[in-house]
């Protein structure tokens, strides 16, 4: 106890306890024993009832830096332990004033940037996510304490030990919370979400944490414009309606952003409503990406496959295919309960997939097909545009097949526009899109489906040689002529 009295000048009151309840003589000896104690409930529950906790806590605001450093962690381990479920230990941290004194060690240490100190940052943001899960009092103590300059301090820490941490604090205290929620998305709170989700762009994420937090900041809140606006470049503006095309009109972190939040539709879907103003906010980035897209062909050099303009193009997509797929979704806003699909595609979706789609050169099966007809009667090729990414064409397919499913006005307007022989020509194997063809068989169901007029067409076109896709059989479907009226019409066989 005296070698630890003068290495740490550390009072007898703080050590005597210690040394007492573990049997040892030596402060780290006997902080791995208490450690060791407090992974169980039971070991916790003693240890709580010999107010240990205070005797931690005194201990870890006594310690200097750097020879203090391996005991402070220690402590903070102890202490983490000893909040992990226990009542009795979550409300004596709180009483002792527990989170100021955390918060007083972590910020110390936050640009010290080193990967020992991150370990003591991640201890103690470990201990404040245990303290927090006791409920409403202990959420507000922690809070208080740390929202919102504590928090955006140890946000701007780009290392993953700090990160997953920090989503877990946060989100464990504003999960009940609508008045923290109501912080956390406005003008102190979206600047800490806009660092969280830099760092994870940078270092990743290894839990859950992250995904918690922007599934009910963007989706369950519907703050994803707001967050992807304050994510945009510097100079460029976050209305993506009307501004100026450029290279770097997109950041890494937006696409990042999105790309997490396409996974977070995916891991839940037919579980999740999607907004109308998220929804529509997504058809804004996308018009804008295919925006940029259109500039490839004067600037090619300027862009890459790994570009941030088209990875934001291609989750989009993904995002857009995961909402389209949500049969029925109902969405509220100020004029009532609306259909999310409908909103899109009266938005102008449908448009400007079919048009994407046309403007691609065909599948390798079709283009030959035409270059043989070509050869036949002289007529002259034209210049398609090429993928701006392998699974561009079959991410096209997918959203419109998604949108047609059983809405004929859907199926109506693909008809309208002249996009049946188009979709035909897409249930085919391609090295470039993986599955299109099974995306263009379900695409193509989907739009036969109840729809006596598009059946019709389909079936003319197979009759006149137009197209032939063995895939319609397969669909349960054949294609016979009708002998009071000499047209060709689709008949179910299944």
């Amino acid at each position: 106890m005296e070698d630890a009295m003068l290495k740490f000048s550390l009072p007898e009151n703080i050590l005597q306890p210690l040394f007492s309840v573990s049997n040892s003589s030596t402060l780290d000896e006997t902080l791995e024993l208490l450690i060791e104690a407090s992974k169980t409930p039971g070991g916790r529950l003693d240890l709580g009832s010999k107010n240990i906790l205070p005797v931690v806590l005194q201990l870890s605001q006594s310690l200097s830096y750097p020879s203090g450093h391996d005991i402070l962690l220690l402590s903070l381990k102890l202490l983490r332990n000893l909040c992990a479920g226990e009542m009795t230990n979550q409300n004596l941290f709180i009483e002792q004033n527990g989170v100021k004194a955390v918060s007083t060690i972590l910020l110390s240490f936050v640009g010290l940037d080193s990967d020992s100190d991150y370990g003591i940052i991640r201890m103690g943001l470990q201990l404040l996510g245990n303290v927090s899960l006791a409920g409403e009092r202990h959420q507000r103590a922690v809070w208080h304490h740390f929202f919102p300059a504590g928090f955006l301090e140890i946000a701007r820490v780009r290392t993953l030990e700090t990160s997953d941490p920090l989503c877990m604090v946060i989100y464990t205290c504003f999960d009940q919370s609508h008045e923290f929620v109501t912080e956390i998305c406005g003008d102190q709170g979206l600047p800490i979400l806009a660092e969280i989700v830099r760092t994870a762009s940078t270092v990743g994420f290894e839990e859950d944490w992250l995904k918690l937090l922007l599934s009910r900041i963007c989706l369950e809140e519907s703050h994803f414009p707001m967050l992807f606006s304050k994510l945009c470049p510097v100079g460029t503006s976050g209305n993506y309606e009307n501004i100026e095309f450029k290279v770097d009109v997109f950041a890494s972190e937006q696409a990042f952003l999105m790309d997490i939040v396409a996974e977070i539709l995916n891991e839940q879907i037919n579980k999740m409503t999607v907004s109308s103003d998220v929804a529509l906010c997504v058809l804004g980035i996308l018009k804008k990406s295919v925006g940029v897209l259109d500039s490839v062909s004067t600037c090619k050099s300027r862009f890459s496959a790994g570009s941030n303009a088209i990875n934001v193009l291609k989750y989009s997509l993904t995002i857009l295919k995961e909402i389209c797929a949500r049969d029925g979704q109902k969405s509220s806003n100020e004029h009532g309960s609306v259909d999310v699909v409908d909103l899109l595609v009266s938005s102008g979706l449908l448009e400007l997939l079919l048009c994407l789609l046309r403007d691609l050169e065909p599948p390798a099966i079709i283009r030959k097909a035409i270059k043989q007809g070509e050869n036949q009667d002289g007529a002259a090729s034209y210049s398609p545009k090429h993928y701006p990414y392998r699974g561009f064409r079959r991410d096209l397919v997918a959203v419109i097949g998604n949108c047609a499913y059983r809405r004929k006005h859907v199926q109506n307007e693909i008809r309208e526009r002249n996009g049946i022989l188009l979709l035909l020509q897409q249930c085919v194997t391609d090295e470039e899109n993986q599955f299109l063809r099974e995306w263009g068989i379900w695409c193509v169901r989907n739009l036969l489906e109840g729809n006596v007029e598009n059946q019709r067409v389909v079936a003319e076109l197979e009759l006149q040689g137009s197209v032939d896709v063995p895939e319609i059989a397969g669909l349960g479907l054949r294609v016979e002529v009708d002998q009071k009226t000499g047209r060709a019409k689709l008949v179910n066989v299944s």
